[in-house]
């Protein structure tokens, strides 16, 4: 294919990132604008436009939210190519151990990490089974591979991310439809930065990573932009771990 006619591919293609507002999300929308697709951005704060084609507010765990912005989505491209499921939250310092985390926080964990990824899913799914294609790309976390201790809100929530990727692929490969996690370690953005920002807490995480440093949100969204590229085709049902060698230890 000429650079002229994958250009032109490129740009007829429309994705949607939740979370888009910062952090992975924020780096991942960029990136995708940098490839020359159409970007969609959700996020439940005020965010700036940059050079995504449309940003709305919405909340992933309420369905009226959700259903409201993928119609205006849908009502505006036309179609719906990728989704990005990035939105997430780890939960407060009172999402420890099993026994110590209230049932609000986990619930909330959950409503994010779990109920979010769903609804998103199940909103765009109609379009892309119209269109015979599309690609749902779900931001887990290495968490969902191996227990993060003291976080068991988080670990169980991103264990289901990877589980539901996983139930997305097998249902909808027939249809054209293919399903990948990725699963970043640690990552310096927002959600981190009040652990990186101490020396000590920094040291100690990045220890055990053999990398010895933690990840830049650009970093995984170059990941994410290359399973959105289409370059890997064949690949769905996929766990993409980027974690430094953090879990081959």
């Amino acid at each position: 294919m000429a650079a002229e006619q994958r250009d032109a591919a490129s740009e007829s293609r429309v994705a949607v990132v939740t979370g888009g507002g910062s952090g992975i999300g924020r780096a991942t929308a960029a990136r995708l604008v940098a490839e020359g697709i159409r970007v969609a951005v959700l996020d439940i704060g005020d965010v700036t436009a940059g050079d995504a084609k449309l940003v709305l507010r919405a909340d992933v765990t309420d369905p009226y939210s959700v259903q409201s912005a993928f119609t205006q989505i849908v009502d505006t491209f036309g179609r719906i190519d990728v989704l990005v499921n990035n939105a997430g939250i780890t939960g407060s310092a009172e999402a420890t151990v099993c026994h110590q985390t209230p049932i609000e926080e986990w619930d909330r964990v959950q409503a994010v990490n779990v109920r979010g990824p769903f609804l998103c899913t199940r909103a765009a799914l109609p379009t892309m089974l119209a269109q015979g294609t599309g690609h749902v790309i779900t931001v887990a976390s290495v968490a969902g591979l191996i227990a993060f201790p003291g976080r068991c809100a988080y670990t169980a929530s991103k264990g289901a991310a990877v589980m539901f990727t996983r139930s997305v692929a097998v249902d909808y490969a027939s249809s054209g439809i293919r399903a990948n996690a990725v699963c970043p370690g640690m990552v310096e953005t927002p959600m981190t930065k009040w652990r990186l920002d101490q020396p000590e807490l920094r040291a100690q995480v990045e220890s055990k990573i053999p990398m010895g440093r933690v990840a830049q949100p650009d970093e995984i969204a170059d990941a994410i932009a290359l399973l959105a590229s289409d370059r890997l085709a064949y690949l769905t049902g996929h766990t993409l771990v980027l974690d430094g060698g953090w879990s081959a230890l």
